[in-house]
């Protein structure tokens, strides 16, 4: 064993989590937490871990950015033909995480994914910056090409072509909404024992809230 890793600890000590702290929805909670994380001026408070899995059950996890929330659900954008795009069309199952350290905070989603209406997804394209625009139609996203000269000329090749025209959203580009069926809040505590409240959407649209041994 390599105890220069095996001895990085850290002992979560900031504040404690009980179910009389909690909502008892957990969009109403997520909310709190969220603006807590905002006014603590987390960097990039918005990064989530997104888990995806193959038909066949192989995972694979990554790094996206939520770009919205409601109780529909959580947001991304992303290339609908990427690893992660191809992955949700054959399983439309998904997990995320956020990990707020500041706060010694995670929040826990899984849930079923659908694409957003082209409409929405329309709107959040013209919002995003020119150069994130003629990446979108540039980046074969997830495909093997031979160096970065290929993508450097389709940027170039883009850039041209709208040049003085509008910058429509590419077909292959849009959005997600992960609507959860299971939400987790965990609150680092001191020696391991830490706090975990679950909430589980129940037949009837309403949420059942527990407590989960650390």
């Amino acid at each position: 064993m390599r105890l220069d890793i095996a001895n990085i600890r850290k002992d979560y000590k900031l504040q404690s989590f009980d179910e009389s702290d909690c909502a008892d929805n957990p969009f109403t909670q997520f909310e709190a937490w969220w603006e807590q994380a905002i006014e603590s001026e987390i960097d990039e408070v918005n990064a989530m871990t997104l888990a995806t899995a193959s038909k066949t059950g192989l995972p694979s996890a990554r790094i996206v950015l939520l770009k919205d929330y409601s109780e529909k659900g959580f947001v991304f954008y992303t290339n609908y033909n990427s690893y992660k795009g191809r992955e949700l069309e054959e399983n439309p199952h998904a997990a995320l995480v956020f990990f707020w350290k500041e706060l010694e905070r995670q929040v826990r989603i899984q849930g079923l994914v659908e694409k957003v209406p082209a409409s929405e997804s329309d709107v959040y394209f013209q919002q995003r910056p020119v150069g994130s625009r003629i990446g979108a139609w540039a980046s074969p996203q997830s495909a093997v090409i031979a160096n970065r000269s290929i993508l450097e000329n389709e940027v170039l090749l883009f850039e041209n072509k709208f040049k003085e025209t509008a910058i429509p959203r590419p077909q292959h580009w849009g959005g997600y909404v992960v609507k959860p069926t299971a939400i987790e809040f965990w609150q680092g505590r001191s020696s391991r024992l830490h706090d975990r409240i679950q909430y589980t959407l129940q037949p009837g649209g309403s949420w059942k809230k527990v407590r989960l041994a650390p």
